[in-house]
Parts: C-alpha cells; sequence; structure tokens
C-alpha cells in the first residue's frame, strides 16, 4: 500500500462570517472531539447546540460567542426542527459564525442532513 508523504489537500485555517459549520459532539466526552470540531466551536460567534451535548463540550467555545440551546429529546417539550433551521440562517445572514453542535453523528442519526438540505436551500 502506498501511502502519501503528506496531505496535498487544504486544511480550513479560518470560518467565515455568514457560514454555518454542522458538527457533531459524538459520544459527549469532550476529549473525543476531532481537531477540527474544536476549531469550529471554538471560532464560532453563535452555537446552536442540542441537548445531549456535555458541558464539557462547550468549554471549547470563546465568551464572545452566543450559546443557544434548542433541545429536542424523546418525551420532553423541544425547540421545533423548522425554528433551528430559521435560527441557523438568520444567524448566517447577520454575518454570524455560526455552529450547529449535535450530539453524536449528525450524519446518521439527528436531522443532520435535512438541515444541510435546509441550508443549501
Amino acid at each position: 500500500m502506498n501511502l502519501p508523504a503528506h496531505r496535498t489537500d487544504p486544511l480550513p485555517t479560518e470560518f467565515l462570517p455568514g457560514t454555518v459549520t454542522l458538527v457533531g459532539a459524538g459520544p459527549g466526552d469532550p476529549e473525543l472531539l476531532t481537531l477540527k470540531a474544536v476549531k469550529a466551536i471554538g471560532a464560532a460567534t453563535v452555537l446552536l447546540v442540542d441537548d445531549l451535548v456535555g458541558d464539557g463540550v462547550l468549554e471549547h467555545a470563546t465568551a464572545r460567542a452566543r450559546i443557544v440551546h434548542v433541545g429536542k429529546r424523546g418525551g420532553c417539550k423541544s425547540t421545533p426542527q423548522a425554528f433551528i433551521e430559521k435560527l441557523m440562517v438568520m444567524a448566517a445572514r447577520a454575518g454570524a459564525v455560526v455552529v450547529r453542535l449535535k450530539g453524536g453523528a449528525p450524519s446518521i442519526v439527528g436531522r443532520g442532513g435535512e438541515e444541510v438540505e435546509h441550508l443549501r436551500a
């Protein structure tokens, strides 16, 4: 097996105003976050956070970040999906660096695909 000596694809160096980044927080342990997730959380000016995201994960946010809890948990009162999508778009259009922080792996569970499709529309 031939492995490249170095990466040839550029890595993102910053998160720009007016963008939304979908971040999976994994199983909840902040030490299990990817480096890219930590960078995104640290760059965010607005964090839209699911109920299942642990407090330790939010320690990577800066003091200037606005943290909005948009929790969803079975059998409990929750934030409607349409409202979450509206918040993402409004914050991005206002020039925020938005991170949608979801518990687990958002592309597998948690409506991550739906949120991406809404943002593309």
